[in-house]
């Protein structure tokens, strides 16, 4: 970090952060999923590493916990790939699994240099 605390990491790098919540009921079985697959898409081409985390704030709905994933990229070319090659069908099997019982949102995040 700067003296600004701002991070000196690549400014190439890329992070992928999904935000998911999901019914408190299946948060086990969800949770073994996701582990499995996060190691599948960590695998993938352009994929650095990830980090999970359970949401503290803001506090998920009542019935519900928040969950998110933060991917690490070399660049936004290997995220492109992902999303136009894989995303689909990695998704499609969480919805398969899981239906309704979960709801994810992503955002795309570039590191300061």
């Amino acid at each position: 970090m700067d003296d600004a605390g701002v991070s000196d990491g690549n400014p190439t790098e890329v992070v992928y952060e999904v935000s998911l919540e999901v019914d408190a009921a299946i948060g086990a079985e969800y949770l073994d999923w996701l582990r499995a697959h996060i190691d599948e898409i960590c695998a993938l081409p352009g994929f650095l590493g990830a980090q999970w985390f359970r949401m503290q704030e803001p506090a998920a709905a009542d019935g519900r916990c928040g969950l998110c994933v933060q991917y690490r990229l070399r660049d936004r070319a290997a995220l492109d790939d992902y999303l136009r090659d894989h995303a689909p069908r990695l998704r499609a099997d969480g919805v398969a699994r899981f239906g309704g019982r979960f709801q994810a949102s992503r955002r795309i995040l570039q590191p300061l240099a």
